[in-house]
């Protein structure tokens, strides 16, 4: 499942896709550096918004939260799950990272990178538990599933705010996108020219 992604875009722009919604993003950590980063990891402290007392709040937290056993968890399966309780989160992302098994005389796994067809950016729908947090999944969508039997809930930059207060169902929002809504390209190991 989604171990890693990358975050990409000026602090601007996530700021701005709240200025249709009542309230304004708040920095209630102060105005965090708000740096590109290749590769976010389980583990890693990430930007992410919850919703607050006054509005959504854009705050850092590691990515997974120590399961029952001492592991991360880092994925959450949405299914049939109500979230109306939980403490959702918005994860603002460029790109996420799925592997497969590795390319003939590869021993390391092979790294696909999926963005959105049409934005450079797109939020994953997460939850927060014990200090972290961890991004739903849900059944692959035709763009994944020749790459994996899961996939991260990702929405259009516009439906973020949807996801924090739940101004639409659930369901609605936690499944995958329609084909032809990503891209994907092979990372590791490298396309070579003309192989293509």
């Amino acid at each position: 499942m989604c171990s890693q992604y990358q975050i990409k875009l000026p602090l601007h722009v996530v700021e701005q896709s709240f200025s249709h919604t009542r309230f304004r993003l708040r920095f209630p950590e102060g105005r965090p550096n708000f740096e590109p980063r290749d590769q976010v990891t389980i583990g890693d402290a990430a930007p992410l918004i919850l919703s607050g007392d006054a509005g959504p709040e854009l705050r850092t937290l590691p990515f997974s939260w120590k399961g029952p056993g001492g592991r991360p968890v880092f994925n959450f399966r949405s299914d049939q799950r109500s979230f109306t309780d939980s403490r959702r989160c918005l994860v603002p992302a460029s790109a996420f990272y799925e592997f497969t098994d590795p390319q003939p005389g590869q021993r390391r796994k092979t790294k696909w990178e999926f963005t959105l067809t049409d934005a450079s950016w797109f939020w994953l729908a997460g939850i927060v538990r014990d200090g972290g947090f961890a991004l739903l999944t849900t059944g692959p969508g035709p763009d994944i599933e020749p790459y994996h039997n899961r996939q991260v809930v990702l929405l259009r930059p516009e439906a973020g705010s949807d996801w924090l207060d739940l101004s639409q169902p659930e369901s609605d929002l936690l499944g995958p996108l329609p084909a032809g809504s990503l891209n994907v390209e092979r990372v590791f190991p490298p396309e070579e020219p003309g192989l293509l």
